[in-house]
């Protein structure tokens, strides 16, 4: 069985620079062999997550969709923005949601023995470095390989052309290396289970 790599990026913006990396990225796992399925986490319009509401009704329909999906792959490829020099608020109300166990269900079952490779894209001078940290930090405390090279894109609002590719070459084979990279250890981690 191939490596199956599950993408989304954490912004909900139509012209989102992360959705442009993101794409660029999903194209060089599928060129490295992988079969990669595509999350919108704005279609998942999930409610903010409330430990009311889920002692309430559970997971709600949407949340356990996407949990289930991240269970049935092996990899994670995300591409996030950085806000206030952490997360998005979608993102972080997606992994949150992911993390909670159902009844007779192992803990952090959708995480662990996940690898992830994270990226970002913003017009600031460290391309979005201070959420990817965050990122690192929230992924590897539930059971998250990340892997350690990443990529943080500077001046995005400059680096895409109209086609939507990067315009540096460097940066182009960055993110063929970090998807490329992504797929081998999960290939890896699936061969030695």
């Amino acid at each position: 069985m191939g490596v199956r790599v599950l993408a989304f990026a954490g912004s909900t913006r139509e012209g989102s620079f992360n959705k442009k990396l993101l794409g660029l990225a999903v194209a060089a796992a599928r060129d490295a062999g992988a079969e990669v399925t595509l999350v919108e986490l704005k279609e998942l319009a999930l409610p903010l997550y409330d430990g009311d509401l889920e002692a309430q009704d559970g997971l709600p329909a949407r949340a356990k969709g996407f949990k289930r999906m991240m269970i049935e792959h092996d990899a994670l490829l995300i591409a996030s923005p950085e806000y206030n020099s952490g997360i998005s608020g979608v993102l972080k109300n997606a992994i949150d949601w992911a993390s909670r166990p159902e009844p007779n269900e192992i803990s952090l079952v959708a995480f662990k023995g996940k690898v992830a490779a994270i990226m970002s894209a913003s017009p600031g001078a460290l391309g979005g470095l201070r959420g990817l940290f965050a990122l690192r930090q929230v992924l590897a405390n539930i059971n998250v390989l990340v892997l350690p090279d990443q990529l943080a894109l500077s001046k995005a609002n400059e680096a895409f052309d109209g086609a939507g590719n990067l315009r540096d070459e460097k940066q182009r084979e960055r993110v063929r290396e970090i998807s490329s990279r992504l797929v081998d250890v999960a290939a890896k981690l699936q061969r030695a289970k």
